[in-house]
């Protein structure tokens, strides 16, 4: 509905209350509405939906149309990147948010700091969600107050052409309010548990869920050593229960990411079941690092299995874990990846130990054999030396090409002393464009990073004490924070009218008029930021 049909239904509605409701402004109930779009969290998870289906039809047309996310761990922060992207882009078209279990383990915990491990507690998840969703909303009202207040401006100065140019952004305005992809790490427990879980992640405004092939109790961030998978039965139950959660709740578009950690995971807590000779279950046992035994050499708890008539018994470690044939890591991952896409799932994730194109791309080409419309997230993980790795890949590049490389030494690539040199010029660049060259080349539609945040905060917080509690004293904060803040156009140097200041100032108007005691008077020290933002 635009905003002067808002006016026009509120204003027959204060009518029809015979004076009763004269005190009411229609237009200030069609501000507070446009400032409030959203009513639900399924309100969100329905829209968001619907534009993550659209871009994943984009890409289909063109990769060059891959969209991205930065990792949040806070409402703030999930507001302050939507809003910096409106302000550089001018549009949020193609940007996400993304919902890392590892920050909300390392920082949202009440047990503390946690590694990702799912030790922490589950309703932290839902409750992050609604919380990004909350900032998200303030920042439309933020923005579409100050709108409002263009237009006041305008037809007190009469300029009819300013106030209805200020009228068309406010009827074509874009919400901050995008897609959030929710990691949901392997579900907290049993499939009912993924269930109840998915269910308020979704209720919460999530419309991608990201599940993973690990054992819950023994879940391992996907970068650490010591990861088990489950069986894909065992998987298949938890990716249901998700879509049964999105459906119960009237999410038909809702995204399953379904992620494997079987490249870098050598355990398995479970022999698969298997009822015919080639069917999933015997596939998934089929990896096993197993020895053939004579039958009077079976102990008491000992698992055999019978392949081509020979007895085997899988290798089991003291943790009572069975390991898999080393080497067969990608061969799993796209055995997991083509039985997810059969079985309901929407996106790919393959954790992989280091960021390469082609390695990504060998595994990539194979699930399109059986499912040609596959298609990936990807972590651009903090965890990866991405200085190192793509200065080693030039390095075996031009060895391999016959350049002379005798300058460098491969395995101390991360030296600033290399910085300046055309290996490392090169390097660069393959980082910039690796995001755009798999897209193209290895399927990969979502790009994220699931960590940036919490890095970018402990190297700001350390740039600022250090020189704060050193010799630059107060100028360490005015000149490497504040002045930056105003010469850049960051909005929250105006923090009080982030805080949502002025939003209260505003409604202090509807309800009260001219006896309302307002905060953004000729004293309110933020007018010194007035050029500012």
């Amino acid at each position: 509905m635009s905003y002067q049909d808002h006016i026009a239904r509120t204003d027959q509605l204060i009518r029809s209350k015979s004076g009763t409701w004269d005190g009411i402004s229609a237009e200030s109930v069609a501000r507070m509405r446009l400032q409030n779009r959203f009513q639900t969290g399924l309100d969100i998870a329905r829209y968001t939906a619907t534009i993550m289906r659209n871009d994943m039809a984009a890409y289909d047309a063109d990769p060059a149309n891959y969209t991205q996310s930065l990792g949040c761990w806070h409402g703030f922060i999930g507001q302050q990147k939507m809003i910096s992207i409106k302000k550089h882009f001018g549009t949020t078209k193609g940007k996400y948010l993304y919902l890392s279990g590892w920050m909300v383990a390392a920082l949202r915990s009440e047990f503390g700091p946690l590694p990702d491990q799912s030790m922490h507690e589950k309703t932290s998840v839902p409750a992050l969600i609604e919380e990004l969703y909350t900032f998200l909303r303030q920042a439309d009202a933020r923005e579409l107050g100050g709108l409002f207040r263009e237009v006041d401006a305008a037809r007190a100065a009469g300029d009819a052409a300013r106030e209805s140019e200020t009228l068309s952004k406010i009827e074509n305005f874009q919400t901050h309010v995008v897609p959030i992809i929710a990691d949901i790490d392997a579900g907290f427990g049993n499939a009912e548990a993924t269930y109840l879980l998915a269910r308020k992640m979704i209720e919460a405004g999530a419309c991608a869920l990201q599940i993973e092939n690990q054992v819950s109790d023994e879940k391992q961030c996907g970068h650490q050593d010591g990861k088990v998978t489950v069986p894909h039965e065992d998987f298949l139950a938890k990716v249901r229960a998700c879509r049964y959660a999105f459906l119960e709740l009237g999410i038909e578009d809702g995204i399953i990411v379904t992620r494997t950690d079987s490249l870098g995971a050598g355990l398995t807590k479970q022999i698969a079941v298997s009822k015919t000779p080639g069917d999933i279950g015997d596939q998934y046992n089929s990896f096993l690092d197993c020895e053939e035994i004579d039958p009077a050499t079976a102990r008491n708890g000992d698992v055999i299995l019978n392949r081509d008539g020979k007895l085997l018994r899988p290798k089991r470690l003291p943790s009572n874990l069975f390991e898999f044939r080393k080497g067969t890591g990608e061969d799993r991952c796209v055995l997991d990846c083509i039985n997810a896409l059969q079985n309901g799932a929407d996106l790919l994730w393959i954790e992989t130990e280091k960021p390469h194109i082609e390695q990504i791309a060998g595994m990539v080409d194979r699930i399109r054999e059986v499912v040609p419309n596959a298609k990936l997230v990807y972590n651009n993980s903090p965890s990866f030396n991405w200085t190192l790795n793509f200065r080693q890949q030039v390095y075996d590049a031009w060895a391999a090409e016959g350049r002379d490389v005798s300058a460098f030494d491969r395995a101390g690539l991360m030296s600033a002393s290399y910085d300046e040199t055309d290996l490392a010029t090169e390097a660069d660049e393959r980082i910039r464009t690796f995001q755009r060259d798999s897209a193209k080349r290895a399927g990969i539609f979502h790009h994220l990073i699931t960590l940036p945040t919490y890095h970018t905060a402990a190297l700001s917080t350390d740039n600022l004490a250090k020189d704060y509690f050193g010799d630059q004293g107060m100028l360490g904060y005015v000149a490497g924070v504040q002045r930056k803040e105003i010469r850049q156009g960051i909005a929250c140097v105006k923090h009080q009218n982030m805080s949502g200041s002025d939003i209260g100032d505003d409604h202090k108007d509807y309800f009260a008029g001219e006896a309302a005691l307002k905060a953004g008077g000729k004293d309110n020290t933020m007018n010194q930021f007035s050029e500012a933002a």
